[in-house]
């Protein structure tokens, strides 16, 4: 599982990059690479690029959990340590 997290950053920040230098310099590096934005493996590559985000939604999960157990709402643990504390600060 390592790997593939790996493979996905890898693929985010090659996609961050490109859209970084859209913005800055309206130069698409991909779409350089592979002969045109509309070419077979420019359009492979930005769907890759594509799969990985959606891939990396799943990491917000062990983010929110963290090493602590808590979640990324503080409201909601410290609901939950006041039930499990009996309502006793």
């Amino acid at each position: 599982m390592g790997f593939i997290r790996f493979i996905v950053l890898l693929l985010i920040i090659i996609g961050a990059l490109n859209w970084g230098l859209w913005g800055f310099f309206q130069y698409d590096f991909i779409s350089d690479i592979f002969g045109g934005p509309s070419t077979g493996w420019a359009r492979f590559v930005y769907a890759v690029v594509g799969l990985a985000g959606i891939w990396a939604l799943s990491f917000f999960r062990s983010v929110c959990r963290g090493s602590g157990g808590g979640s990324c709402c503080p409201k909601k643990d410290q609901n939950q340590q006041d039930q499990n504390q009996g309502g006793q600060h």
